[in-house]
């Protein structure tokens, strides 16, 4: 079985992040990059669905500028076989990548596809959704449990009442949340050997999608800075406060 894991590149979830002057976006210039957290979730189950024998070959694929390279070295160290670069002038939007990921997967024919449940730099949570509607293939979103059945998966997924628990037909699209497991840490030596593994690079263009955007970003600015609180002298006055100034009760 052929897996395809989808990946970004997202400023690293260590790092302040600062809005541009011009408030056109968030800076990335001279900031430290790094996979998004929950496409290493994603990355770490198909490797392990290899290591179980369940799966012959993960492929992992990003779409955007070409320094995304890095990151898909980043997959290629954990694990994966080989990956995929879309190089695009922009990240592109939800419905753009999931357009490109849907080629993608035509052209390799993968039987499941696992992706990180949401970015952090937009979290956005549709690209998932968005291929499994193209593909017309079963989804199984905000997965905390996979297991191989025969010719499908048991999954768990996290709702807000709790578990629940499908069963999923191949081929079929999954997205990870962050109970499913604790990704690994690349070795040295296996850095070095993702350095010779291959990287396919193609454009939108060679994959027949169009990528131009269809939102246009306003403006960007941080959020208010917190007021302080106050302290009340008494439960009355809290209450009171609660009735009339915040309106909570």
């Amino acid at each position: 079985m052929k897996v395809l894991v989808p990946i970004k590149r997202v400023i690293d979830a260590n790092v302040k992040v600062r809005v541009k002057p011009d408030q056109s976006g968030v800076e990335t210039a001279n900031v430290k990059m790094a996979m998004n957290p929950f496409c290493e979730i994603a990355v770490e189950e198909a490797v392990r669905l290899k290591e179980a024998g369940t799966a012959s070959e993960v492929i992992v694929v990003s779409a955007g500028l070409a320094n995304a390279q890095e990151t898909l070295r980043t997959g290629l160290a954990m694990g994966a076989d080989r990956g995929i670069l879309i190089e695009c002038d922009a990240d592109p939007e939800p419905l753009a990548v999931a357009k490109l990921l849907k080629a993608v997967v035509e052209k390799e024919g993968p039987e499941l596809v696992i992706l990180g449940k949401q970015a952090v730099d937009n979290d956005n949570n549709q690209c998932g959704q968005m291929l499994a509607a193209l593909l017309g293939w079963p989804q199984g979103t905000f997965i905390s449990k996979i297991e191989k059945g025969d010719g499908n998966f048991a999954i768990t997924r996290e709702v807000d009442g709790g578990l629940e628990m499908l069963d999923l037909k191949l081929p079929a699209v999954v997205t990870t949340d962050l109970r499913l497991n604790e990704p690994r840490y690349a070795s040295l030596p296996n850095i070095m050997k993702a350095k010779k593994k291959p990287i396919d690079s193609m454009t939108p263009a060679d994959l027949g999608v169009d990528v131009s955007p269809r939102l246009t970003v306003v403006s960007v600015s941080e959020p208010p800075a917190r007021q302080a609180g106050v302290k009340v002298a008494s439960v009355g006055e809290l209450v009171e406060k609660l009735r009339n100034e915040a309106k909570v009760i």
